[in-house]
């Protein structure tokens, strides 16, 4: 344990810290600071969508409350005191959010990336491989969709139907092979 060099200017900056309207500590404060901070957290994250946005939004919506513990004359009501608080401060912040536009004679449009998905053909070529499957015979369609969309392995997927592990290989085979020669999935070769 160390001794201070100077004990007048220690004292001196304990009796400061004690004396400074700004550092008051409120025990009350902290205590209610640890028993609803994560019901008030839950209500910061419902105003932001970022986690760590929230934990922000919350602390300054604390410190708010904090400068106004003494004014506040129903300590009953803090919840409701921190709430707007919180309120008011993400308004706060979305009104001071700027949005810069420029004018130009041309839109940027993004570059198309090679290799990159168009979410359209996509779409459609999940459309055309339903049709494809629902094409095959029931029994046949369920150990497809038990496959490759339950992502089952062949050994579930006999439970789940009743039936052996070799059928179930079989089945799915001749119902591939289907697919394969299905014309409607031809786009997507």
């Amino acid at each position: 344990m160390t001794t201070p060099v100077c004990t007048s200017a220690s004292d001196a900056a304990v009796s400061a810290r004690q004396t400074s309207p700004y550092t008051r500590p409120y025990p009350s404060f902290a205590s209610y600071v640890r028993a609803r901070q994560p019901v008030l957290l839950r209500t910061a994250r419902s105003l932001t969508a970022n986690p760590s946005d929230a934990e922000d939004l919350l602390q300054t919506a604390l410190a708010k409350t904090y400068v106004a513990w003494e004014r506040i004359e129903d300590h009953r009501a803090l919840d409701g005191y921190v709430r707007r608080a919180l309120l008011n401060t993400r308004t706060s912040q979305w009104r001071k959010r700027r949005v810069d536009e420029f004018v130009c004679d041309e839109l940027p449009e993004p570059e198309p990336v090679a290799g990159a998905d168009d979410p359209a053909e996509r779409q459609a070529l999940h459309d055309a491989m339903w049709r494809a499957i629902t094409k095959l015979p029931a029994r046949q369609r369920a150990m497809v969709v038990l496959r490759y969309y339950e992502d089952l392995s062949e050994v579930q997927t006999a439970e789940v139907l009743g039936v052996s592990v070799g059928t179930v290989k079989s089945a799915v085979s001749r119902a591939l092979g289907k697919l394969r020669e299905d014309p409607e999935l031809d786009l997507a070769r």
